[in-house]
């Protein structure tokens, strides 16, 4: 069995060390406008995710902040603006897009074996540009999705399951509102709480326990993103994440970890025409700090920092804050 454990660590280092390299290597530019980075499972529950039994309530608010050029459509823009983007020729006119999102999630575990994880969230946007800032809320996107254990190592009276790897999938469905209109017209698509697609993601993910007070996770993503009925789609979606979670004195644990993400360029309508902004390769590093508020509740806070960009065109993305609680029934 000790024999096994150090093949599995040594297999599972080197996995961390492809998604290192992964986090660390340009690639080919691709990226949606204002998506998610991260792993919201990890982020909400820590390590301890199969927990027998377990009835699960998750509150975080997030805060978003991007600035990229905007594509006009229509004209000889449409014939030219994604060759002169690729020159670094940045466009005249910026957009700048802020958002606030609060989401609830609810997850329950059955067994040791698989948990089940369902994400409302509620968004708040406002767009500022060449002229007056235009501001919605509403519902977003809910999610749902399973995670099941594939494999675990042997249960060990002093440290329980000390390594594991899952599958992860589930469905980003269309029920956040894509439809907000303002003087008879729909308003822009990065205004809309929702993109009004259905998205199917899976992945694996997997954790590896050091000793009593330490251990590695980490996880891969891939997002298969859909058109809305107006004709937008956002690129394709393909995550990285790999951490470190320390116990610490007291009630407080802490973890950094780096989040990568990396997508294609958004498609603007049925034509498929693509717009030059968006796209690119992103790595954060994410300090994180999590309290023991007792009596089963956990207190949670993040910050997600930019550290490697390789995006299209003319944008900007900066640094995401993260406070979150999780409270066990």
């Amino acid at each position: 069995m000790k024999t096994f454990l150090r093949n599995f660590r040594g297999a599972w280092l080197s996995l961390a060390g492809l998604l290192l390299l992964a986090a660390g290597v340009p690639s080919p530019a691709r990226g949606c406008s204002i998506c998610r980075c991260g792993d919201p499972t990890f982020n909400a529950l820590g390590t301890d995710v199969y927990k027998d039994g377990a009835f699960r309530v998750f509150l975080d608010w997030e805060r978003f902040d991007k600035e990229q050029g905007t594509f006009l459509e229509g004209g000889e823009g449409d014939g030219v603006s994604l060759a002169k983007h690729e020159g670094h020729d940045h466009a005249a006119v910026r957009e700048a897009v802020v958002e606030n999102r609060l989401t609830t999630s609810l997850s329950y575990s059955f067994g040791e074996r698989a948990i089940a994880v369902a994400r409302l969230p509620w968004s708040s946007r406002t767009i500022s540009g060449e002229g007056p800032s235009e501001r919605t809320q509403d519902l977003s996107d809910p999610e749902l999705y399973t995670l099941v254990r594939l494999w675990s190592s042997n249960f060990a009276a002093d440290v329980g399951r000390r390594a594991w790897i899952s599958a992860l999938a589930g469905v980003k469905t269309a029920w956040g509102k894509n439809d907000l209109a303002g003087g008879g017209e729909r308003l822009d698509e990065h205004l809309q709480p929702g993109t009004g697609s259905t998205d199917w993601f899976g992945g694996l993910s997997g954790f590896y326990l050091i000793d009593r007070r330490s251990s590695l996770f980490g996880s891969v993503q891939r997002r298969l993103t859909g058109a809305n009925d107006f004709g937008y789609e956002y690129g394709e979606v393909t995550l990285a994440n790999l951490g470190y979670e320390r116990k610490l004195r007291g009630a407080l644990d802490a973890a950094v970890e780096l989040n990568f993400r990396q997508a294609g360029r958004d498609r603007v309508d049925a034509a498929g025409t693509l717009d030059p902004n968006t796209g690119g390769s992103l790595t954060y590093l994410t300090p994180r700090l999590v309290v023991d508020l007792r009596r089963g509740l956990v207190g949670r806070l993040a910050v997600q920092i930019p550290v490697r960009r390789n995006l299209n065109g003319d944008q900007r993305e900066r640094a995401v804050a993260n406070l979150g609680f999780t409270y066990l029934f």
